[in-house]
């Protein structure tokens, strides 16, 4: 997809997209990368080696399915996943959620695009599913050419995306 786009591309990862933009940022057209609360793994980590320096608060909601999808438990959704997020939100998402497999956890990082492309963070400080010391962590290595803390959940693009939107066409602008 990306390479069917003329101009240049801004790739915007949030959780284990984070790993994903991480690889497909490589790509020539692809000029910045923002992680909205995400994992931006180095050379030979995955999310889940990520994870396992500060364990994230709500992993014991994290569960997987016959077929070896991980799903946030739906009575435990909102309090891991979106807290600052009303009852109704929470459970729109809980019930609309797209689990991930559990071995895109495992998958490692070849080439970290942030290493060449210019890079922006925004770290959720009440972040139950990415331990936000981690986020910072990740965000710090990066050199970001702008780092944001909010005082959000894991869901930050819902509960305050006023800020994440301003980050994104920040990073949009100084590429562009």
């Amino acid at each position: 997809m990306v390479r069917q786009i003329s101009g240049p591309v801004v790739l915007v990862g949030h959780s284990y997209g984070g790993a994903v933009i991480t690889e497909a940022g490589d790509l020539p057209n692809v000029a910045g990368l923002v992680y909205v609360a995400a994992f931006a793994p180095d050379t030979g980590e995955s999310p889940g080696s990520l994870s396992q320096e500060h364990p994230p608060e709500a992993f014991a909601n994290i569960a997987p399915d016959s077929d070896g999808y991980l799903w946030v438990k739906r009575d435990e959704f909102r309090e891991s996943f979106a807290q600052d997020l009303s009852p109704e939100e929470a459970l729109v998402m809980a019930v609309t959620q797209k689990a991930p497999l559990a071995s895109t956890f495992g998958d490692v990082v070849a080439s970290p695009a942030w290493r060449v492309k210019p890079s922006w963070y925004q770290v959720s400080t009440a972040d139950r599913m990415i331990h936000p010391d981690n986020e910072r962590r990740m965000a710090a290595r990066l050199n970001p050419r702008k780092t944001i803390e909010l005082d959000a959940s894991h869901a930050s693009l819902a509960s305050q995306p006023g800020p994440v939107t301003d980050l994104i066409e920040t990073a949009a602008e100084q590429v562009g």
